[in-house]
């Protein structure tokens, strides 16, 4: 049977983001400290950017979910809230 599109994320989702941005803030870390030969830092680079793009899609989804959230009739022109305090 076919997932609904209304249903959460599943944790692993989230679990799986979460390692994604762990992993992506060591190899900054590692590259960062200019110890890694170059083909070492291109393999870390490349890796990096699969992360990134991994990270941002997820980041994206749940955007969508919330804009989804606030006005399911019109998710495009649904305005999120604001959480400053004045």
């Amino acid at each position: 049977m076919p997932k609904s599109s209304d249903t959460p994320a599943p944790a692993s989702s989230i679990a799986e983001f979460e390692h994604s941005l762990d992993e992506l803030e060591q190899l900054v870390t590692r590259m960062e400290g200019g110890e890694l030969s170059l083909d070492d830092s291109l393999k870390s680079f490349e890796r990096g950017i699969g992360l990134y793009r991994h990270c941002q899609t997820a980041l994206e989804q749940a955007e969508l979910r919330v804009r989804l959230l606030l006005d399911p009739e019109a998710p495009d022109t649904a305005e999120p809230f604001d959480s400053r305090i004045d």
